[in-house]
């Protein structure tokens, strides 16, 4: 994405595919043409934030009041190991079985 002055220039379509080499997404030439137009709108809608003066506004972290949500922390006895599997796709002598994640490893 390019800015010439004030002027907002919409990504190329190389620039669309370097982003999704970095996403190990296989675009289409058609998504490639719909997304750079996409992802453009949204760098122009943060250029437009990026003019708002917000040096009235005080930091903060969060809107929303801090509220911990979370259940108290009590120990249980753990479940069986033939139950902790019972719905998982696949499974071996009670452990989970997954595919591999790395190629060549």
């Amino acid at each position: 994405m390019q800015f010439i002055g004030d002027v907002f220039v919409e990504l190329s379509r190389q620039e669309v595919r370097n982003i999704a080499e970095l996403a190990k997404l296989d675009l289409t030439d058609e998504e490639v043409a719909l997304y750079a137009g996409q992802l453009s709108n949204i760098l122009g809608y943060f250029q437009r934030l990026q003019e708002l003066d917000t040096s009235h506004i005080a930091p903060t972290a969060s809107v929303l009041p801090l509220k911990n949500v979370l259940r108290p922390d009590v120990s249980t006895e753990p479940l069986p190991p033939e139950k902790v599997v019972l719905n998982a796709p696949e499974s071996v002598d009670n452990q989970f079985r997954v595919s591999a994640v790395l190629d060549g490893e």
